[in-house]
């Protein structure tokens, strides 16, 4: 926690001296390449209302006002800093929990860039450092081929748009709707450019229990206007490979991820052996967690998505995501908001995604989306997002999680509404 705050602390003045830091030595410009200062600031406010209608409990109200900032730093043409911060104050009913302020503010990463610095009268107000890196990448007009990248930033190695099991260093949820930009993770990464859309990429991603660090090498190339690749290495307690591809088939978008993973305990948390001087030096088992029974486990996904030539720009999208062995989930409201993992994007063997979605006008466009479990569970959803003027937009969103009755959300069924306007800068 301590290491947390002095970073948090630090980061300010950090971007003040980048700021006012100019390099010695610049490569000579190219007339109409380079940008027209060396450093960038954007962002955006949004407001969220969220109404949670649970079929056997009573209705609560939550608000979200959502502050971001993006800055970028250019010390020349191939090396830049990017910082993305977020604060967060919510209020309501979920805000009013007990402990609710404590768990917002934990930060899987490897690094404390989280704080919750408000807590109290049902309001909790929080700052996340959700990227923070450095990045060394010569452009092509320097002939540059290496990148090397270092600090807090998205790893993504999804060939899906929805479900991605080749995305183990930051999966996420896909119902969550006030999140875009997704999580980052704490890494180095090492890429080389092999030739057109073609690469060789090394992540490291460590970990403070050092079980629990990732890393691993992808290889991506580009066949006949398909995009292929291979990957190997660690995530968290498992040994995993996987593959992926996107391309076109018959005029539709057709992708499909596989990754496999094999645990390298047989139970985590692990039981150490540790020594006990009350007992004549004798080793002890300690496990002070309750350890879970580790499996292989295979996850793979296939998704098509169709675009029709019309004056309503209809598209339509479906997936089916395919888990040999999957984690089971006693609760609906913690598999709904609680981290996922690459191993970990469903409670089910099977499951089955459709969307369909059109625009009412050049400015408003509706979708209308459903998932099935083969438990059971199902989720259908509506969102029409609007464009309000320049930098401004609106997005309402409705939710059903329902099941049979022994299914997780047929347990718990309930509905969500929300509201999200948003002002970006």
């Amino acid at each position: 926690m301590k290491r947390a705050s002095r970073l948090l602390t630090a980061l300010p003045w950090l971007l003040l001296a980048l700021i006012s830091w100019q390099p010695s030595v610049l490569a000579a410009p190219i007339p109409g390449l380079e940008p027209t200062k060396s450093w960038d600031l954007d962002g955006y406010i949004k407001y969220m209302g969220a109404l949670t209608s649970p079929d056997s409990a009573s209705n609560s109200l939550d608000h979200l006002l959502h502050q971001r900032f993006n800055f970028e730093y250019r010390f020349d043409r191939q090396l830049s800093v990017k910082v993305s911060m977020r604060n967060r104050v919510f209020y309501g009913d979920r805000a009013d929990i007990p402990g609710y302020g404590d768990a917002i503010g934990e930060d899987s990463g490897y690094w404390g860039l989280t704080s919750t610095w408000l807590d109290s009268g049902g309001l909790v107000g929080n700052t996340q450092f959700d990227r923070a890196y450095l990045d060394w990448k010569p452009n092509e007009f320097d002939g540059g081929n290496w990148q090397v990248r270092a600090g807090r930033f998205r790893v993504n190695w999804a060939m899906s748009t929805l479900w991605n099991p080749n995305d183990i260093f930051n999966a996420y949820s896909i119902y969550d709707i006030d999140y875009e930009e997704r999580s980052g993770v704490d890494a180095l990464l090492v890429s080389r450019k092999l030739g057109f859309a073609s690469a060789l990429d090394f992540v490291y991603n460590p970990n403070s229990e050092s079980e629990l660090s990732s890393y691993a090498m992808r290889y991506l190339i580009n066949y006949q206007g398909w995009d292929l690749q291979g990957l190997i290495g660690k995530s968290g307690f498992d040994h995993v490979i996987g593959a992926g591809f996107a391309g076109e088939l018959f005029g539709a978008g057709f992708r499909g991820e596989f990754s496999y993973f094999d645990p390298q305990y047989e139970r985590w948390p692990i039981e150490r052996r540790v020594v006990d001087a009350e007992d004549s030096g004798s080793p002890v088992l300690i496990n002070m967690l309750a350890s879970q029974t580790l499996s292989s486990t295979s996850v793979s996904t296939l998704e098509m998505d169709y675009s029709f030539s019309s004056a309503r720009n209809w598209m339509v999208r479906g997936s089916m995501l395919h888990i040999s062995n999957p984690t089971e989930s006693d609760s609906a409201l913690l598999y709904l908001n609680l981290p996922l993992t690459a191993r970990t994007l469903s409670f089910s063997q099977w499951t089955s995604y459709l969307d369909v979605s059109f625009d009412i006008s050049a400015l408003n466009r509706v979708t209308f989306s459903s998932s099935y479990y083969d438990d059971g569970s199902y989720f259908v959803g509506a969102s029409t997002s609007h464009s309000l003027a320049n930098n401004w937009s609106l997005l309402l969103v409705l939710q059903r999680f329902d099941g049979s009755s022994s299914s997780l959300f047929g347990q718990t069924p309930s509905s969500l509404g929300s509201v999200q306007l948003k002002w970006s800068f």
